[in-house]
């Protein structure tokens, strides 16, 4: 047998010693760069378990002198869902303290009108509710419990409100309604339409009919004296300036479980008598005394059906007289969707944010009505906002490279305020997004749509794309930092999101355009952008593609796979599979109606939405099908993905199915969001071809 050839005894009978040792440390070297190098690149782009280390900023409030500015920070824990906890700046000299300790949590923060306290919601040691504040954070005092419920209760404004005076704070709180004993009962007695949840909570399956209602509290007595009573829900708290009444938003339909309406209320303080200011067939939000007392702006709608959890129309900003007179829409200047309203000290002005082509803006108009002016904005996202005397206004904002981080818009202009994840992301190369727009199949519409490309992408290079589907429908995506997409990017691969018609941002019609057309010319928007993105990028592989999405995501994403083979890899979560049973199990049982108009017991809707449900056509389905589920959704429940899983198996499909335990609709907990996110890496790598 012969000897195994040895290198270096090869090298030694060619080369002297002093130049064999040379070589062999260049070598050596070469090889420590081959196998460490690759390791070492890989520090500088984000992996999934960066989710952990990443914070986000929000809830910011100034003081009404514009000294300090009290926010939130969000955190995510290797265990458990995410947590908020309450943070103090000095704006003279920009640092931060704790309020509480490192097991305390809190959120919301409001200051006083004299600025001397802050009220919030949290828990600090054992206590959890309402508490207050001293200005610099110190002082905690506990006021009272807030007790919620699992009811949906979609776009509610804020849960507590300073008089004017700083001596009393109105907050809502929960109080068993009528049926709560029912639960109780064995058999459980169902008589309630609104039986499920919002979220199964541990054991909780069924609407816990709790009543949220309106308490104050005396802060120099301690006192709490509750205001209101019935079957309703009362919330959206707004404190007039004179003290004399507070504002409210409430749904009073004589069905309101299958009805829903929002209306503006104002309670009087000295009699607790209730005046109603709207009587509307179309739902209002957020209202807010102007500084006089002499108006009220809000948030409405005009049309006279949406639901619990979404609304084909945009809302807009809207002013009337204190008396729920001369109701006037003044944010119909701006054809997008917009945000909650506040006043500038002034009541000049009443600023909100507007979303537009993926990003969402902040803007003011005039309260007399007139053109708008944008304040703040550019790619990416502005979230809360608040505005101090002297005009100055804090905001969060989430740009194309980081999370929600504090801006300060002041005279002189704004500035970056907090740098949360200076130390995750130092370093760290990010996919650009670039967008671009195409025509639809039809010709009526230009849609946009974003393309994210890979780290390290190179012109004569080869990548897979996975198309990232938004849910909604009426919802957007954007150039704003989204942490999976750039996963995805630093693994190699593009991502395509497209905003699709019935999407947000682009004015009314376009969010309209998927109205009588589920799965139908939405879904070939989607096709169409992917094809522009292959044609415009020929870098992109043909034979490496997948789509995954959530919610109406999910939806269009087992969708597709049944109208085309062009994916190698399909990943829907929280989907909806069968419009007809999906119809009969959701908590918001109107969504349907309201997008196509009838019940779907009337006329042939049941038949039309048999048709334009995946489940119909599993048969035609050849593409490896990866579910993903909460296990205690009700928004989509997860019956829709078992009626999958089972009819692709009946199949011979390759499929699985991922239930994660304690999650509603979408995933919360971070450790789930990085299983989530290394599971789908590793389903696309596996049916990829090499």
């Amino acid at each position: 047998m012969s000897e195994r050839l040895n290198p270096c005894m090869i090298l030694s009978n060619f080369l002297p010693p002093e130049v064999l040792l040379s070589t062999l440390r260049s070598v050596l070297f070469l090889g420590f760069l081959f196998v460490c190098l690759p390791a070492l690149f890989a520090q500088n782009v984000l992996r999934s378990s960066d989710l952990y280390r990443l914070r986000s900023a929000g809830g910011a409030q100034i003081s009404p002198d514009g000294s300090r500015i009290a926010y939130t920070i969000r955190s995510n824990g290797e265990t458990g869902r995410p947590y908020s906890q309450i943070w103090i700046m000095t704006v003279a000299d920009g640092k931060s303290i704790r309020v509480g300790g490192e097991s305390d949590r809190g959120g919301n923060p409001l200051w006083s009108p004299n600025g001397r306290s802050i009220a919030c919601q949290g828990r600090f040691g054992e206590k959890s509710g309402l508490w207050v504040l001293n200005a610099d954070g110190s002082g905690a005092r506990f006021i009272h419990e807030m007790e919620g419920t699992n009811s949906p209760l979609p776009s509610t404004g804020k849960d507590f409100a300073w008089s004017p005076d700083s001596r009393q704070i109105a907050f809502v709180s929960g109080v068993p309604g009528p049926e709560a004993r029912d639960l109780n009962s064995d058999p459980v007695v169902i008589t309630r339409y609104l039986y499920k949840p919002d979220f199964n909570a541990g054991n909780t399956r069924f609407n816990d009919n709790v009543r949220l209602h309106i308490f104050v509290a005396d802060l120099a007595s301690g006192s709490v004296k509750q205001l209101t009573s019935g079957s309703h829900y009362e919330h959206s708290l707004d404190w007039s300036p004179d003290g004399a009444e507070l504002l409210f938003v409430s749904n009073r339909e004589p069905n309101e479980d299958q009805f829903f309406n929002y209306d503006v209320f104002a309670l009087k303080l000295a009699d607790g008598s209730v005046r109603r200011l709207t009587a509307t067939e179309n739902a209002e939000y957020d209202p807010i005394w102007s500084p006089d007392g002499k108006s009220i702006v809000y948030e409405g709608t005009r049309r006279g059906l949406t639901d619990l959890e979404t609304t084909m129309e945009d809302t807009h900003v809207w002013v009337m007289d204190a008396s729920g007179r001369n109701r006037r829409e003044l944010g119909a200047v701006i054809d997008n969707r917009q945000g909650a309203p506040a006043w500038t000290p002034d009541g000049k002005y009443i600023v909100f944010t507007a979303q537009e082509k993926g990003s969402r803006n902040l803007y003011r108009i005039p309260a007399a009505g007139g053109a708008p002016d944008l304040l703040a904005g550019g790619p990416g996202v502005v979230g809360g906002f608040s505005i101090a005397a002297n005009g100055a206004i804090v905001y969060s904002f989430q740009g194309p490279s980081d999370m929600f981080e504090l801006f300060l818009k002041t005279a002189n202009g704004a500035r970056q305020i907090t740098n949360l994840n200076t130390e995750v992301l130092r370093g760290k190369e990010l996919g650009p997004v670039e967008p671009f727009t195409f025509v639809s199949n039809d010709n009526k519409y230009e849609v946009e749509a974003f393309l994210t490309r890979p780290v390290g992408w190179k012109p004569d290079g080869k990548y897979p794309l996975i198309v990232v589907i938004h849910g909604g429908p009426h919802g957007e995506q954007g150039p704003a930092f989204n942490f999976r997409n750039q996963v995805f990017a630093a693994h190699g691969w593009a991502t395509l999101m497209v905003n699709y018609r019935g999407s947000t941002g682009y004015g009314q019609k376009f969010a309209d355009a998927v109205f009588g057309d589920q799965n139908g010319n939405e879904a070939q928007d989607v096709l169409y952008g992917l094809s522009a993105a292959m044609r415009r990028n020929l870098w992109i592989d043909r034979d490496r593609l997948g789509v995954e999405g959530v919610s109406y995501g999910g939806q269009l994403s087992a969708w597709l796979v049944t109208q085309t083979n062009i994916f190698k890899a399909a990943i829907p979560t929280a989907a909806i599979i069968n419009l007809i049973s999906y119809n009969y199990m959701t908590y918001y049982n109107q969504y349907e109606q309201m997008e196509w108009g009838i019940f779907p017991h009337q006329g042939n809707l049941m038949d039309t939405l048999w048709q334009r449900s995946a489940l119909r056509y599993v048969a035609q389905v050849h593409t490896p099908v990866m579910l993903m589920h909460g296990e205690n959704d009700n928004d989509v429940p997860i019956a829709e993905a078992e009626q999958f899983y089972i009819a692709l198996k009946d199949v011979g499909l390759e499929t699985v199915m991922v239930r994660y335990p304690r999650e509603g609709h979408g995933l919360r907990e971070p450790k789930h969001q990085v299983d989530s996110i290394d599971r789908s890496i590793a389903w696309y790598e596996k049916h990829f071809p090499r």
